[in-house]
């Protein structure tokens, strides 16, 4: 776009020419990863009882810890100080400040419930090492707790309520831990939602990832019943209770392509459809004393979110925001506040509370890194393309600033997590600290992503590594048409399932990519859906549904895993791998790497000792992208051509 200066042309006195200007030059610096992951990371909100102040997590100190906001002041106070082990914060306890908080061991994922006490002594209260908990909000009076564990069962979450007056007693050691058992869990069932008076309680019973059943279960009679319609192609999702106890709301795509919102009548055992898109709703839920309805659409990448006041009936329209999407959103007990973050491509997380009364809202944070000018990061492109039988494939492009048809740049791939996945329009350290280097980024929301239909959604089912991969190819194929990539120098990377298509891509098209990056992949599936932990119970099916049965589809499963098939790999290869990760074993990337070293390709290895799957602490990241873009340097991208700084003519 050329811009002009706007001069004064003084006819009769002095001749001047007024011409369109030059755009001006703008130096942009290499940031360091250290400058992109001192960007504050934060998440979570909880009001405190008189709502004067808001809790939230933050990786601050770099690790994740529990912090608290004033409203006033917006002065942050560190709320827990732990050195080894990420803490998220959960909850203030409803009628004193007093936090649950949760934490796992090195990434394992058998996550804790804890309390801090007013002294400032912390509690475990789910003290079993070998069980898995999760906290399910509190009961309306507020005197309780509901929460999952499997300590019965390893296979089988049961919904538990622990009372506030015994929490109490336990501080003053005048009693032992006594949660209430309120469903025993058969196996198949996840608990979603708990009417106000807690009798009835909403269960999900995951199938596939298609066909999710939906029952109610009474604690008075111990009943449960199956109120969803016997679909083998619906997945059901309980959201919650009406505060009039009518109904229970739910999400479902019975007869539709996507998600709505409908409502099941308790008395009569109605279904009807309450709110729908043309993209999925992705949760629903009301405010304490049912004032507001808030509602959550996936349309196309971003969360659209809607307000609704169910007293008059109208939506509540929220003033002017920063560019980006918001989520998050949490109503404040009284009804008179709402926090949520608003995030971007170009701009991470940041707290925002907003005032139902005035009609105001409140910046309380401002985690960008300022040493980072945001002018200077890339905003995430929606692109379209046809893959390779017609079938049009959404992704996400970010272009760095200097790319141009007279100075093309390397590409990489990027393959998000699932199977199931959706690389969304958020804000990313790496992906931003790639394209600040020259590295264009194409997030390919391959067929089997979610939140573009179900059809879509199902499109690669038991096809992994075959259709999939070959929308990857497409990709890398469509990024050679555009005039600004390297045609010669594209690459794949991803975490996760995202990992496995890396290794997928090496392995089954050997010469299609020039490089690979596998965070923490699946290399052989054999081995991992057998090794799936316990706790995944029902959701275990649903993932053999998709991907195979390893007792009855050896064959097929065998086909698909790069580990058989990696005497097929010739291109450079980097592995990141967390040693306590309990989905993909540590094996699998430790045996990848040596069976690609035997073809005696270039391969790197890192293992994160104190990860699992997905690396937390900072310190790791820095170590970890530091080497993705070393790797990256000296493999794909010609040595002259890494930049110190990069100019770009500016609009």
């Amino acid at each position: 776009m050329k811009t002009f200066v706007l001069s004064l042309c003084w006819f009769g006195l002095i001749t001047l020419s007024c011409q369109p200007s030059k755009p001006a030059e703008e130096i942009i610096p290499a940031y360091t990863i250290e400058q992109f992951l001192n960007t504050e990371q934060i998440g979570g909100s909880s009001f405190s009882p008189d709502e004067s102040k808001i809790m939230y997590s933050s990786k601050k100190t770099g690790i994740f810890n529990a912090y608290e906001i004033p409203i006033d002041s917006g002065q942050t106070q560190q709320l827990t100080d732990s050195q080894s082990e990420s803490v998220f914060a959960i909850s203030y306890f409803p009628e004193d400040e007093r936090i649950l908080y949760t934490s796992d061991q090195g990434g394992n994922e058998i996550n804790h419930l804890f309390v801090k006490n007013l002294n400032g002594e912390a509690t475990d209260l789910t003290p079993d090492s070998t069980a898995k908990a999760q906290f399910y909000g509190w009961s309306h009076d507020q005197q309780s707790f509901f929460y999952t564990s499997n300590t019965r069962n390893p296979q089988a979450f049961d919904l538990y309520e622990l009372e506030v007056s015994q929490i109490d007693a336990i501080e003053n050691n005048m009693a032992t831990y006594q949660p209430r058992l309120i469903f025993e869990n058969p196996g198949q069932f996840y608990p979603s939602a708990i009417s106000e008076d807690k009798r009835l309680i909403a269960l999900s019973e995951p199938i596939t990832r298609q066909k999710v059943n939906m029952y109610l279960f009474d604690a008075e009679s111990g009943d449960t019943q199956m109120i969803s319609q016997p679909d083998d192609t619906t997945a059901y999702s309980p959201q919650y209770f009406s505060h009039d106890g009518k109904y229970l709301y739910y999400l479902s795509d019975e007869n539709s392509e996507y998600s709505y919102l409908g409502r099941y009548d308790l008395q009569t055992g109605e279904m009807e459809k309450v709110k729908e898109a043309q993209w999925d709703v992705v949760y629903a839920y009301e405010s304490r004393n049912g004032k507001y309805q808030v509602v959550a659409t996936n349309e196309d990448a971003r969360t659209k979110i809607s307000i609704t006041d169910q007293e008059t009936g109208q939506a509540v329209v929220l003033p002017s925001l920063p560019d980006g999407e918001i989520s998050s959103v949490n109503i404040s007990k009284s009804e008179n506040l709402m926090s949520f973050y608003v995030n971007s491509s170009t701009s991470p997380s940041d707290l925002y509370v907003y005032d139902f009364q005035n009609k105001q809202y409140q910046r309380l944070t401002n985690t960008l890194n300022s040493e980072i000018d945001q002018r200077h990061l890339v905003e995430g492109e929606i692109i379209r393309f046809a893959s390779y039988d017609g079938m049009e494939i959404p992704s996400l492009l970010y272009r760095p600033k200097k790319a141009s048809a007279e100075s093309p740049v390397p590409a990489m791939l990027w393959i998000h997590g699932g199977p199931g996945g959706q690389s969304r329009l958020n804000y990313s350290a790496l992906v931003q600290y790639l394209v600040n280097h020259g590295y264009a980024i194409f997030a390919v929301n391959n067929r089997g992503s979610s939140g573009y239909g179900k059809s879509f959604e199902m499109a690669d089912n038991q096809k992994h590594g075959d259709a999939d991969l070959k929308d990857c190819v497409a990709a890398k194929d469509f990024l050679a048409t555009l005039e600004y990539i390297d045609s010669d120098k594209i690459g794949i990377m991803g975490g996760s399932y995202g990992g496995y298509m890396t290794l997928a891509g090496l392995a089954f098209t050997p010469d299609e990519f020039k490089v690979g990056v596998d965070i923490f992949g699946v290399s052989n599936w054999l081995r991992t859906l057998q090794s799936i932990p316990p706790w995944w119970g029902a959701a275990r099916e649903s993932l053999f549904a998709e991907m195979g049965n390893p007792e009855t589809d050896s064959a097929s499963l065998y086909d698909k895993s790069p580990l058989f098939f990696a005497d097929q790999i010739t291109k450079p290869l980097l592995v990141l791998q967390g040693a306590n990760d309990p989905r993909v074993l540590q094996v699998e990337s430790d045996e990848i790497v040596e069976a690609v070293k035997a073809n005696n390709v270039a391969v790197e290895y890192i293992v994160f000792e104190d990860e699992g799957h997905g690396f937390l602490k900072k310190e790791n990241q820095i170590e970890g992208y530091q080497a993705i873009l070393k790797f990256l340097n000296q493999y794909l991208m010609d040595n002259e051509k890494q930049p110190e700084k990069t100019a770009y003519l500016k609009d």
